[in-house]
């Protein structure tokens, strides 16, 4: 007697609710790395000429380094 099995795993493959739970992930991925760089733009435009030299940096470099473009 032979059995044949019609059932088949979904590795790999995702239902509506896994689709939507990762469209949220990546909403909230996308908000807090927005978030991380308003900080650091914040945070780094609240110090002064001087104080920005002594870290290396000038006003132009702000916005580099808050959306983690600069290279040191």
């Amino acid at each position: 007697m032979a059995a044949f099995d019609t059932t088949r795993t979904t590795y790999g493959s995702t239902g509506l609710i896994g689709r939507i739970g990762a469209l949220a992930a990546t909403a909230a991925g996308a908000f807090a790395a927005w978030n991380d760089a308003r900080a650091t733009r914040n945070a780094l435009s609240g110090l002064t000429d001087r104080e920005l030299a002594d870290i290396g940096m000038s006003r132009g470099d702000i916005e580099n380094v808050a959306n983690g473009k600069t290279v040191f």
